[in-house]
């Protein structure tokens, strides 16, 4: 049997060559939807990198961004770039990147927060994020936008920051999709 471990690593621990796989891997796993831009979002954070031998087979990211909520800028672990090759899909792969990625993100951030796909809300929710039930919005240049389009798919792992899942969260501004 082939040896499957996660490797936890800073982007900037990450050789071009890893790096390089990391990008292809979801490129592959996210086909049309996968954009520079998403790639971009995925980096400057840390890594969890699911290896089978030599092979990767799964990749997912947590990187710093400030949320606003009820009056507060939040700290935030969010999570980006989680895949898992088509071949190796459930067998616990994803889990173990997302196992790793939570307790960074419980030690380090006030709360996590992720923008899920109708297909991935269920893994989420089953290891405890929580549906954000408010509204969502961006601190745009132009000023607090909101962003309706997302209302229902933004999750959060509530951490030691008191949250009210009904109220407005807005994420800050970024290229690309902001969430």
């Amino acid at each position: 049997m082939t040896d499957v471990h996660t490797r936890i690593a800073h982007t900037a621990d990450l050789d071009a060559a890893t790096r390089a796989m990391a990008r292809t891997l979801l490129y592959d796993v996210f086909e049309d939807d996968m954009t520079e831009e998403d790639w971009d979002h995925a980096l400057g954070g840390v890594h969890a990198l699911v290896w089978e031998g030599d092979e990767l087979i799964g990749h997912a990211s947590v990187v710093q961004r400030q949320l606003l909520h009820a009056g507060r800028a939040l700290r935030c672990g969010y999570v980006e770039g989680v895949g898992v090759r088509a071949d190796r899909r459930g067998r616990g792969h994803g889990a173990a990147a997302m196992t790793a990625l939570e307790r960074v993100i419980r030690d380090a951030y006030d709360l996590g927060a992720l923008c899920a796909s109708d297909g991935a809300a269920a893994f989420y929710v089953a290891r405890g994020w929580r549906l954000w039930q408010g509204p969502s919005a961006v601190l745009a240049p132009s000023g607090i936008r909101p962003t309706k389009e997302e209302d229902g798919t933004i999750h959060v792992l509530p951490g030691a920051a008191p949250l009210d899942l009904t109220g407005q969260l807005a994420c800050d501004w970024r290229s690309g999709d902001v969430w």
